[in-house]
């Protein structure tokens, strides 16, 4: 089972045991993977649950490919609790890698924010793309949950969403460069590891001392990545690594 392939779906795709595909769906099963009548494959809704299927064509339907329901599987390769990546924009398409490698790594929702240094003002359309490379992103990474990406938003109003959480539900990290805070993963290994971790990496040019201080005032922690000075797509891959790291180490 390990080796058969994997399609994300959309809950409401699901009705009476049985996948209703759309059209790029059924392409991309029977074009592109080459998998005919009665192949199976699984199926996941993005929310934790997957199922074994197998695919049916309906000829009454103009040859229509669905699918079938035959069992619901077991699965867990999903970090113990919820961990959320709030990014600064990159410039130009850097943040298809940073969704595509955050999806890996097991993040659970992705805001993508404009700061002070943003050089990127995306397209309404980007977030459609965005959504797109983490289902496949979860579908190549076996995953059972696809990431919930949120629409562009102010850093001001991601903070906010943060304001206020308790200590005990969040722990919630800025990455800074050029610093002498304590490192992330010296954090990591010296508390509890709460509900939900949230990790907030910056732009190209760093964070301004008046996002920094924002960030503390809402209760978020300044830490270190280390002494190197790493790319705006960079930052995440190593922040989000260490916190799978740690929390698969620890088996929460």
């Amino acid at each position: 089972m390990a080796n058969l392939q994997r399609l994300a779906i959309a809950p409401h795709q699901i009705e009476r045991q049985k996948v209703y595909l759309n059209p790029e769906q059924q392409h991309y099963l029977s074009r592109v993977l080459r998998l005919g009548e009665g192949d199976q494959f699984i199926v996941m809704n993005g929310q934790g649950n997957s199922w074994l299927a197998k695919l049916e064509t309906e000829t009454s339907k103009k040859s229509t490919i669905n699918a079938i329901l035959e069992k619901e599987i077991f699965i867990q390769n999903e970090l113990p609790i919820d961990l959320i990546l709030i990014s600064a924009l990159p410039k130009g398409n850097n943040f298809d890698e940073i969704v595509r490698q955050s999806t890996e790594l097991g993040v659970t929702h992705i805001l993508p924010v404009i700061s002070s240094r943003t050089l990127l003002k995306p397209s309404p359309q980007k977030l459609q793309r965005w959504q797109k490379i983490a289902r496949e992103a979860a579908e190549q990474s076996e995953r059972q949950i696809v990431p919930i990406i949120r629409e562009t938003m102010e850093y001001s109003a991601a903070l906010s969403l943060f304001d206020g959480q308790t200590l005990s539900n969040y722990y919630k990290y800025i990455c800074v460069a050029r610093n002498n805070y304590s490192s992330l993963l010296e954090n990591l290994l010296d508390n509890q590891l709460p509900k939900s971790i949230v990790i907030i990496t910056g732009p190209e040019g760093g964070w301004t001392n008046v996002e920094i201080e924002a960030a503390i005032a809402t209760g978020f922690q300044a830490v270190s990545l280390g002494k190197r000075i790493l790319r705006a797509v960079t930052a995440p891959l190593v922040a989000l690594s260490l916190v799978a790291a740690v929390l698969e180490k620890r088996k929460v």
